[in-house]
């Protein structure tokens, strides 16, 4: 009996003990609720994206070089402020043809106006050639 009052004892304490130094510090809590405040809050952007369908028989050669010319544009074009690409990986069939996504990210509708007629884009549509089948762009402005 002796023994199992001081085993229950050991186990209490190894409890208490753990649970304090599992207790949350609410310093560091209060700490990110002051960094918060002091983050600027992100502007609005908008976003450009541009999605194309290619003509049967566009070789992967051709591909290449149409993607190729596309992720040159930001080196081109400073009012450019993001870019990222990829390849339609939807399992739902519902791309209608579309396979290649290209998402253009300006601060400012004077941006977007810039680079809309700018001589790499034109020299760019250029590089599309006779491979495209249709093209959809949809413009908008991030929104909370």
């Amino acid at each position: 009996m002796k023994y199992s009052f001081t085993y229950l004892y050991l186990i209490a304490t190894l409890f208490l003990v753990s649970a304090c130094n599992n207790a949350p510090d609410t310093s560091s809590v209060n700490e990110s609720n002051e960094n918060m405040e002091k983050a600027e809050i992100p502007q609005k952007v908008l976003r450009h994206v541009v999605m194309f369908k290619w003509k049967e028989g566009t070789t992967a050669e051709k591909l290449g070089e149409i993607e190729g010319a596309f992720k040159a544009l930001p080196s081109k074009i400073p009012q450019i402020k993001d870019f990222e690409w990829g390849l339609n990986n939807s399992p739902e069939g519902l791309d209608k043809g579309f396979t290649h996504v290209f998402f253009l990210t300006f601060a400012s509708e004077e941006d977007r106006a810039i680079y809309l007629p700018h001589p790499d884009h034109k020299a760019f549509g250029n590089v599309l050639g006779e491979s495209l089948d249709d093209v959809m762009v949809l413009d908008y402005w991030v929104t909370e």
